[in-house]
């Protein structure tokens, strides 16, 4: 019998969180404020731990690197995807983030480019991103970076709860206050500050580094909103809604699975699932064993588990890998 992995969440403190993560995983608040969760993660930032189970005291990097039939036997150096929640009580950075290529060039061979998307959780009345920019040349992305027009080149776009976002990589973007959202990405710590507002880092007393150069090689000139074909489907009582997935998003499929009372799966091309519980709760039911699962609970159904049921009221964001 194969059980889910169910995983130890990381928390990382961030000049722009808040307390809300803490609170909500009822975790010991350390000095500073938590601005990111990282709740299904294999990168050496921040590897998540598994708790139970064959596998249990082994980070998620040392599962995949250890016992890579879990995951069926899927290639690749490192695991592919991280689930973050990012709760932004003041303004992320604007930034952007490069691709595979640029990534492995200039960081390292084994760090990827970083493609994200972002479903939300909760948003602020009058809440907005930087979602893109308006430049229509890579000499007027610059000139406009250099003279400091952040008003003219940065894109804003109001957000409520339950929108979702493709932030392929090369875009300009930013998380801004009273925004909670769950972040599905590739497995990248790499992050290009091209603004951050002046801010005063209170521990070192200086501004947070810039990286101006490396914003304006991996920008996309002119920005292009991606064409989302989200699509919904009933199933009894419960929906199941396709964000994203291949060939559109190369790297990963979301979807989001809200559960009222009963709803089965099998599996299809997937080698594994990570599943996050963002609000609700109830059981899973996988290879006749039944676990009690509930919000803030995050996991991996691994390759051996060819089907589950959800019982209960819940919502939960899912991810698979994609075909990159």
């Amino acid at each position: 019998m194969t059980e889910p992995l169910f995983l130890k969440s990381v928390f990382q403190e961030k000049i722009w969180g808040g307390r809300k993560l803490a609170e909500a995983f009822d975790y010991d608040l350390p000095d500073g404020d938590i601005g990111e969760c990282w709740a299904i993660s294999a990168h050496p930032h921040g590897p998540s731990t598994i708790e139970n189970g064959p596998l249990k005291g082994l980070t998620l990097d040392q599962a995949w690197a250890q016992h890579r039939n879990y995951f069926g036997d899927a290639k690749g150096e490192v695991f592919p995807l991280l689930t973050k929640i990012l709760d932004a009580e003041a303004s992320l950075s604007v930034q952007v983030h490069p691709d595979d290529a640029y990534a492995a060039a200039h960081e390292g061979p084994t760090e990827l480019g970083k493609t994200e998307c972002w479903y939300i959780l909760d948003a602020e009345p009058g809440a907005y991103l930087i979602y893109g920019h308006h430049a229509k040349t890579k000499a007027e992305l610059t000139a406009m970076i250099e003279a400091g027009k952040w008003d003219d080149l940065l894109r804003k776009v109001p957000v409520k709860t339950g929108d979702f976002f493709y932030v392929p990589s090369g875009t300009i973007h930013a998380l801004n206050k009273g925004i909670m959202a769950l972040e599905t990405q590739q497995s990248s710590d790499t992050t290009y500050r091209l603004y951050d507002y002046d801010r005063v880092d209170a521990k070192t007393g200086e501004k947070r580094e810039l990286h101006l150069k490396q914003s304006i090689d991996t920008t996309i000139v002119p920005h292009q909103d991606p064409v989302l074909n989200i699509q919904t489907e009933h199933v009894g009582d419960s929906t199941i809604t396709t964000y994203v997935q291949p060939p559109m998003s190369p790297f990963f499929s979301v979807y989001q699975w809200l559960v009222k009372g009963d709803l089965h799966f099998d599996r299809t091309t997937a080698p594994y699932t990570l599943v996050s519980v963002v609000d609700g709760e109830g059981e899973l039911i996988a290879d006749g064993q039944t676990y009690p699962i509930h919000k803030n609970m995050h996991f991996v159904l691994p390759f051996d588990i060819k089907s589950w049921d959800l019982k209960g009221d819940m919502q939960i964001i899912a991810s698979e890998p994609g075909n990159k």
